[in-house]
């Protein structure tokens, strides 16, 4: 079922594989910048005028900001061309003053490159789509070892894209006009790669799970939004395993609440404010003076001394608090797969069963396996498991549609989960790890 290797992959040995022509630079070069109201108006009746679906990207400054806001949006469409938007310098609210893009975004099928890292942003000036298509998603479903956009398009297309501003401070203004040469690129060829990509789902007989996907991947925002945010975020903390007790957690999870006040105000990258490293070290240590602070690394630069009466008051609430947080997290779901042949034999033995079998049917349909299922539903149903296997496949399947696995997700993995759990459970006790 995997796609057929690509030209490269079957040259000869001893022989040179022709390389990807390159593309340096947009066939109609760089758009001008629409910044002002009406030139996001023109944009937006430019785009209007044209046919099919849209070609969409967004550029954040992941890294540098706190927010996850878009600080560009590209279009491009057949007849139309392509728009380049600045979402943020126009004086105006976003959403209102893109609304007349958004009106025309709604006229037909957006296409994406790993669209849930854009969906959010975008959404959040507005922009939602009625119809999506993933490419990057796409890729993964069509069983290619590499699904960034640059080697599909190399491989589906033939062409080379100039890269390299990806990881840039989209914030920045005025934008460099090769960070816009690269932005315009990252819509040049969407059309045309969906296209390809497509017909190689349409050859696997995969373009109805694909289908399902898209519009999974789109409703996205609407369940999310419902989900709250994860909690105790703070023991994310890196390096915090070097944190030993109760009050030096306590410490940590006041110093990194207090430096993610300070981000969010600022818009700044929490790291960006103070690293992990510090916030750990500060921990261990628990200075009680400026000259203790400012002697740990890090703390002595003349940002973190601005900042000292704001650390040394969250350690000192940390050491105030009367019911310091546990050394070990309260547990959300199933503890990490380690641990489970010490605490649940059994269900240890269900997961190796299970992943031998999911491995089995990725090899078999083309498909990696955590795009079949979801990895943490299949940690739960292995864990939670009860002894009884009466109406096994039903159990699994009511499970999987629970926690929102698709419809061809589900026919393609129940049969293989009951299978392989039903093997696992007949075992002799003594046979499981």
């Amino acid at each position: 079922m995997c796609p057929d290797p690509s030209p490269a992959e079957t040259e000869p040995s001893g022989s040179t594989a022709p390389g990807p022509t390159p593309l340096l630079r947009p066939a109609q070069g760089i758009p001008e910048l629409s910044v002002t109201v009406g030139q996001i108006e023109a944009a937006a009746e430019l785009l209007d005028r044209g046919y099919g679906p849209f070609a969409v990207d967004a550029e954040r400054a992941s890294g540098f900001r706190y927010s996850n806001r878009a600080y560009l949006i590209q279009i491009r469409r057949a007849g139309a061309g392509t728009v380049l938007i600045d979402p943020v310098s126009h004086g105006g609210e976003p959403a209102t003053v893109l609304q007349p893009v958004a009106e025309v975004l709604g006229e037909d099928e957006w296409i994406l490159h790993s669209a849930d890292q854009d969906l959010p942003c975008l959404a959040e000036v507005g922009m939602r789509p009625s119809a999506l298509y993933d490419t990057e998603l796409a890729g993964r479903l069509a069983g290619f070892d590499r699904v960034n956009l640059a080697t599909m398009v190399e491989r589906l297309l033939g062409m080379g894209l100039a890269k390299g501003h990806g990881a840039a401070d989209w914030s920045k203004r005025p934008l460099p006009p090769a960070w816009l040469n690269y932005a315009a690129l990252d819509v040049e060829l969407l059309i045309e790669l969906r296209a390809a990509i497509s017909q190689v789902l349409t050859e696997q007989g995969k373009t109805g799970w694909a289908a399902e996907e898209f519009e999974h991947l789109r409703k996205y925002e609407s369940r999310s939004s419902a989900v709250s945010a994860r909690p105790d975020r703070w023991r994310r903390t890196s390096g915090i395993h070097k944190v030993r007790d109760r009050r030096g957690l306590a410490a940590v999870r006041e110093l990194w609440l207090a430096r993610d006040r300070i981000a969010q105000l600022r818009d700044i990258a929490p790291r960006r404010i103070l690293p992990d490293s510090a916030i750990v070290d500060a921990a261990i240590a628990d200075p009680r003076s400026v000259e203790d602070l400012v002697a740990l690394p890090v703390f002595g630069g003349r940002n973190q001394r601005r900042n000292a009466a704001t650390w040394l008051a969250a350690l000192e609430a940390a050491r105030e608090n009367q019911n310091p947080p546990e050394v070990t997290e309260s547990a959300n779901g199933p503890p990490l797969p380690a641990r489970w042949s010490r605490r649940k034999p059994e269900a240890a033995a269900r997961l190796e069963a299970v992943r031998a079998a999911l491995s089995e049917l990725s090899q078999r349909v083309g498909v990696p396996t955590e795009n079949l299922v979801s990895p943490e539903l299949v940690r739960r149903l292995c864990w939670e498991w009860a002894d009884s296997l009466e109406g096994a496949a039903n159990a699994i399947d009511e499970f999987l549609r629970a926690g929102h696995a698709r419809a061809w997700q589900r026919r393609l993995v129940v049969p293989v989960l009951a299978a392989a759990v039903a093997r696992a459970n007949a075992q002799p006790e003594s046979d499981n790890p």
